[in-house]
């Protein structure tokens, strides 16, 4: 199977946020019925940032976490399509879909600095979960992302 062409695929960045237990952090999309409304904070590349701070930028943004160690990254491009009837923003300025290179910290802080509206809230409600989770919280049309993004990370569950 051909690899295929990622130019009209968004550049963005992914972050597993892992507890010093081996748990990682999910986030509940505002305003996003469920079920599958759970998933990691991830977010656009600016022109000419590097992934590591658009990453870290993304968490802190999201989450208001900014305590982090980096564990490890994905080296290739993680992508997803948009569904023919996805009609987002994105679609509409010829994105076919999203690249990601996903990165994994350690939470070093303390759960007090989590705050859901550091920026523009993204998120509802968040929790601690098993990392095997990801795929079955995730919308459909990104399951097979996330099922990569977990096979990459799940040597670093302690």
């Amino acid at each position: 199977m051909s690899s295929p062409d990622l130019s009209r695929y968004r550049p963005n960045v992914g972050v597993v946020l892992f507890h010093p237990d081996g748990r990682v952090w999910y986030g509940r999309r505002a305003g996003t019925p469920g079920p599958y409304n759970w998933q990691f904070p991830q977010g656009g590349v600016d022109d000419g940032e590097d992934l590591e701070t658009a990453a870290r930028r993304e968490l802190a943004e999201e989450t208001g976490v900014t305590s982090i160690e980096l564990l490890a990254r994905t080296e290739e491009w993680v992508a997803y399509a948009f569904p023919d009837n996805y009609g987002g923003s994105k679609q509409a300025r010829g994105w076919l879909g999203q690249k990601q290179r996903w990165f994994a910290f350690r939470f070093t802080g303390d759960e007090s600095e989590i705050d859901l509206a550091a920026h523009e809230v993204e998120f509802d409600a968040w929790r601690w979960g098993a990392l095997s989770e990801a795929p079955d919280l995730i919308v459909p049309f990104k399951r097979a992302a996330y099922e990569q993004v977990v096979a990459a990370f799940a040597g670093l569950i302690v």
